[in-house]
């Protein structure tokens, strides 16, 4: 008995260089991510999603290569990726011969991800979910089942990732390393974002720095009604020698921990810097960390949350 198919889940981000025509456009690909259930496919496909991949989910194999010309003919998707899987029931055994077909299509590479058998049943009875098939009396059985039913698409994979080490964050940065077109850093953007303490702390602040011990420009009638972002402002408040040293320090810690936020899978990271009011020394610290960071390779954006428009 087939069992049965969820709807299909689609969702699409489209790369900066997909938006950006005056560039040099990533080449047209697809990408089949398949292989036993438990090995960690949405994972994987989270994370061809997060390289601005189109991602489907569950596709049906029928539209395969319907889908396929789609992508070739399309000029807003340059990149795809679809999980095919074992929920496609009995027609699974077509996918080798549908495969050479969507070939000569557009390149495409197929992608089985494996893992333990010890490994799969923890993670079933971690996660208390049956397995797709529910035809076997344990969830063994069934792995040997899918194991069998799989073994013809196993052979014409082109890359075979064993996921039994891998947790969701280690599974996500090796298939980011693996098909990544850009460079490490270039996949997290932080935002460097001033804000005033009277206001409240930003709750999607991942990181906060408190630089009230700074003097405060607001006392100097001159620069009062200006922000941080006026030179004369920002000046003032780089003249003093405990500045410099504080900018320094935290560039050194940025430039230590950004790595480890990349390799950790993380997309974006939000790098909070609060004064009293959020009008001037945040926003110039804010500002000048922007540059900072972006003259180290980071994608980085500056935010001013409570600066007067």
């Amino acid at each position: 008995m087939t069992p049965p198919r969820p709807a299909p889940r689609t969702a699409s981000r489209r790369s900066a260089a997909a938006v950006n025509k005056e560039t040099s456009e990533p080449a047209k690909e697809l990408v089949i991510v398949t292989g036993i259930s438990g090995a960690g496919k949405a994972s994987a496909l989270k994370a061809f999603e997060d390289l601005g991949y189109h991602a489907v989910d569950n596709l049906p194999l029928e539209l395969l290569t319907e889908f396929a010309t789609l992508v070739g003919k399309s000029r807003e998707i340059q990149r795809a990726a679809i999980v095919v899987d074992i929920r496609e029931g009995q027609t699974l055994d077509r996918l080798p011969d549908i495969l050479k077909r969507v070939k000569q299509l557009l390149p495409t590479r197929v992608v089985f991800l494996d893992a333990q058998d010890a490994v799969l049943v923890r993670r079933y009875s971690e996660t208390r979910r049956p397995h797709p098939l529910r035809r076997s009396e344990t969830v063994e059985r069934s792995i040997v089942e899918e194991r069998q039913l799989l073994d013809p698409i196993r052979n014409v994979a082109d890359t075979l990732v064993d996921t039994s080490n891998f947790n969701v964050h280690e599974l996500r940065a090796h298939i980011q390393s693996r098909f990544g077109q850009e460079k490490k850093q270039q996949r997290l953007l932080v935002s460097c974002l001033s804000f005033g303490f009277k206001n409240g702390v930003p709750l999607d602040a991942d990181l906060v720095f408190d630089v009230r011990f700074l003097p405060n420009p607001h006392f100097v009638p001159e620069f009062r009604r200006k922000t941080g972002k006026d030179p004369k402002v920002a000046a003032y408040v780089r003249g003093f020698p405990q500045t410099e040293e504080f900018l320094g320090k935290v560039t050194e810690l940025m430039l230590y921990l950004l790595p480890h936020y990349v390799e950790e899978g993380k997309s974006y990271l939000t790098v909070a810097f609060g004064c009293t009011g959020g009008q001037h020394r945040s926003v110039m610290m804010a500002e000048e960390m922007s540059k900072r960071l972006r003259k180290a390779g980071y994608k980085v954006k500056a935010l001013h949350r409570d600066m007067p428009r």
